[in-house]
């Protein structure tokens, strides 16, 4: 079997299942490799992971459709597992745009990608319910159209962008359910009860939830939740930074190097990476 269908086969099968399964979230070639060392199932893309990599801001127009496909390229390329990719809102304003985007991800290797309801725009931050909903139609044919299974996720971005709206987000994720989302995505829930709402809204459609920032929940609860889908976008990348920043000021201010204590061996890396 071709392994791009081999791969989108396996990861159709886990949304399928019944238990979640975790889908971390590398933004080069060595963090995929390192995380398909330590047994993960699959792994998606992070635009902002990605963009901090290349000293630029995330969600300000800073990546190209280029850059992005480049970084999928990459990581696929880095990993047997199956890999879905941050598609940010399409790079495209238009339905047709949106199709064009999912046809060129799906020809670097991945096996999903997800489309957002953002426009990028800070003064009007949210696409128009209809077009929203057309935009995921023409992206849902485009992936109709692969000859393997690609799951499209699609994201209702209000909870990030200060529209603390769970009704009109919960309507936009049945709306792209409709239309024929594979898998449906509302970053920035701040509860289990959210969690919950939007699990039973759009069953038995597979729901991914974020788990970066506010949200404290574990595996088995979102699992029993009937969450099938638990990703971490950016935390694990801030999380690398973090360290790092955290190094160089001890550096810079105290003089002295005790993070050396608490760092990845040379050997270790070297072996994961190879």
């Amino acid at each position: 079997m071709d392994p791009q269908i081999q791969r989108a086969e396996t990861f159709k099968a886990l949304h399928e299942r019944d238990r979640a399964f975790v889908m971390p979230n590398p933004w080069d070639a060595g963090s995929a490799k390192m995380l398909t060392s330590l047994g993960f199932e699959a792994l998606a893309t992070t635009s902002a992971g990605y963009a901090f990599s290349l000293g630029r801001p995330d969600a300000e127009g800073a990546l190209s459709l280029e850059d992005t496909l480049h970084n999928t390229v990459m990581i696929a390329q880095a990993t047997v597992l199956p890999v879905a990719a941050d598609l940010e809102n399409g790079f495209s304003d238009t339905p047709d745009g949106c199709a064009q985007t999912i046809l060129r991800a799906a020809a670097t290797g991945i096996v999903g990608g997800s489309i957002e309801d953002a426009t990028g725009i800070a003064v009007d931050p949210i696409y128009p319910f209809d077009l929203s909903v057309e935009r995921i139609e023409a992206a849902v044919a485009a992936a109709r159209s692969l000859p393997f299974p690609f799951m499209l996720t699609a994201r209702a971005e209000n909870l990030l962008h200060g529209k603390l709206d769970l009704p009109d987000t919960i309507r936009r994720l049945q709306a792209y359910a409709e239309a024929g989302a594979d898998v449906l995505y509302a970053p920035g829930l701040r509860s289990a009860e959210e969690v919950l709402a939007v699990v039973r809204a759009v069953a038995p459609k597979p729901v991914n939830v974020l788990m970066s920032g506010g949200l404290k929940l574990t595996v088995a609860q979102l699992s029993e939740m009937g969450v099938k889908r638990i990703s971490v976008g950016s935390a694990m990348a801030l999380a690398a930074y973090g360290e790092f920043f955290r190094a160089a000021q001890e550096i810079h201010d105290l003089g002295t190097f005790t993070f050396t204590e608490r760092s990845m061996s040379y050997q270790q890396a070297s072996q994961l990476v190879r």
